[in-house]
């Protein structure tokens, strides 16, 4: 059976990684997701991933982050762009998430990169997802 939202599914186990205040969550690899990995962690909503080589497939394992408190970093994580809808943007239209406490990942020309970044390089694209 196929999948027809991979990125969904990542997004998902995350957030009910965080819920279930498990260290880590393993899900299938692609390029894409770990670019999407790679803004969560220079934004620091994620300690670190890394790429599980296997037999047949590549994994990819995401080591979550909890505060002093024990609670999960990320409050929300959710898809905005969808594949029976994709959302995209300019970047002097997109507001910020929470008042700048949150990002947007977008995917632009320049690869993926958190709405600070993108703003910075006045470059607007495809919201792939919001982060809290």
């Amino acid at each position: 059976m196929s999948m027809s939202d991979p990125l969904a599914d990542m997004l998902t186990r995350i957030r009910n990684g965080q819920k279930s205040k498990l260290i880590t969550v393993m899900c299938p690899y692609s390029r894409m997701k770990e670019s999407i990995l790679k803004v969560l962690k220079e934004e620091g909503y994620i300690s670190s991933y890394s790429v599980v080589k296997g037999e047949s497939f590549n994994n990819l394992e995401v080591h979550l982050k909890f505060n002093s408190a024990g609670k999960g970093v990320i409050n929300e994580i959710s898809r905005v762009s969808k594949p029976g809808k994709r959302v995209t943007t300019a970047i002097q239209d997109l507001q910020s998430h929470y008042n700048g406490l949150g990002i947007y990942v977008l995917t632009t020309s320049k690869g993926v990169l958190s709405d600070r970044a993108a703003r910075e390089l006045g470059v607007g694209g495809e919201v792939i997802c919001k982060v809290f």
